[in-house]
C-alpha cells in the first residue's frame, strides 16, 4: 500500500515537473515561430544594426534600443556588483552569525519587492535630483542604470554570502595563521576560493537588470535615440515591447516578438555563462 502512494506522489511530481517545462518550451516556441520568420524577412543586418524604429514607415531597427540596453545594463552593474560584493563581505566577515541570520532573509526580501515601486521613487526622487544636479530631462539612462543597480543588490548580496560561506573556514584560519591581515586572508584567500560563486552572482544579476520592464520604462525617458550622454532619454528593448505591444498589428507586432527573440537569447546565454560558472566551481570544490 506504501510503494503504491509513493508511485502516485512520483507520478504526480513529475507530472508536474513536466507541465512546468513544458509551458516553458511553449512560450519559447510561440516568441520564435513569431518573431524568426520577420528577422529572416527584413534581414538580421537591417532589424539588429539599423537606428530607424519607425513602424508606421515600415522601419524596424533596434539598435538604439540595443545600445541603451547594454548602456543601462552596464551602469547598472558598475553600481550594483561593487556594493553588492562589498555588502555580502562585511556581512560575512564583520557581522556576528546571528545578526547575519536576521539581515540576510532581510535583503532577500527586498527582491520581492515589485518594480514599480522602485521606478516610483526613480520619478519621484531620482530624475528631479539628477535634474537639478546636472542637468538634462532627468529621466535618462543615468537614472535608469542607479534604479537597476539598486534593484540587483539582493541577488549579489544574496548568492555571493553563500559563495563566501561555502570557503572552508580553514582556509581563513590558515591565512591568519601564517601572518595575514583579516582583509588579506579574505582578499587572497576566500575571495579568491569563492570567485566562481561571486561570478555567477554578477552574471544572474546582470539577466536580471536587462530584462527589467516597469522600473526603466518609468525612470529612462523612453527616446528611440542613440545615447551620447548619461544625461540623454533612451529605451530598453524591454520598455519598447511593453509600451507598443498594446497596438501593435501586422509587421509592427511581429518585429516586437522579434525583438522578444533577441532578448531572449541574450538572457539565455547570461544564464548558460552562469551555469557554466556554477558547475566549474562544484568541480573545484
Amino acid at each position: 500500500m506504501r510503494l503504491g502512494g509513493e508511485k502516485t506522489v512520483r507520478a504526480i511530481l513529475l507530472a508536474m515537473a513536466l507541465s512546468a517545462v513544458g509551458s516553458l518550451l511553449l512560450i519559447a516556441v510561440f516568441i520564435f515561430k513569431e518573431g524568426v520568420p520577420f528577422i529572416l524577412r527584413v534581414g538580421p543586418r537591417v532589424f539588429l544594426f539599423s537606428a530607424a524604429w519607425d513602424p508606421g514607415t515600415g522601419r524596424f531597427g533596434i539598435y538604439p534600443m540595443i545600445v541603451a540596453s547594454v548602456w543601462v545594463t552596464l551602469g547598472a552593474m558598475l553600481v550594483g556588483a561593487p556594493l553588492g560584493i562589498a555588502g555580502a563581505i562585511f556581512l560575512t566577515e564583520f557581522v556576528p552569525r546571528t545578526v547575519l541570520r536576521v539581515v540576510k532573509p532581510t535583503i532577500e526580501l527586498l527582491a520581492g519587492i515589485p518594480s514599480v515601486v522602485y521606478g516610483f521613487i526613480g520619478v519621484m526622487v531620482l530624475a528631479p535630483w539628477i535634474r537639478t544636479q546636472w542637468g538634462g530631462p532627468g529621466l535618462s539612462l543615468l537614472a535608469g542604470a542607479l534604479i537597476l543597480g539598486v534593484m540587483i543588490l539582493p541577488t549579489v548580496i544574496s548568492i555571493s554570502v553563500d559563495a563566501i560561506n561555502s570557503v572552508p573556514r580553514s582556509y581563513h584560519e590558515g591565512a591568519l595563521a601564517l601572518g595575514a591581515t583579516r582583509w588579506q586572508s579574505m582578499h587572497m584567500v576566500v575571495l579568491k576560493a569563492a570567485r566562481s560563486g561571486i561570478v555567477a552572482s554578477v552574471i544572474l544579476a546582470m539577466g536580471r537588470a536587462i530584462g527589467e520592464t516597469m522600473a526603466v520604462i518609468m525612470v529612462a525617458g523612453n527616446a528611440v535615440k542613440l545615447p551620447h550622454s548619461p544625461l540623454d532619454s533612451v529605451r530598453t528593448l524591454t520598455a519598447n515591447i511593453a509600451l507598443e505591444m498594446g497596438y501593435a498589428t501586422g509587421l509592427h507586432r511581429q518585429a516586437l516578438f522579434a525583438t522578444g527573440v533577441v532578448l531572449f537569447l541574450i538572457i539565455m546565454l547570461l544564464n548558460a555563462t552562469a551555469m557554466a560558472v556554477m558547475k566549474q566551481r562544484a568541480r573545484g570544490a
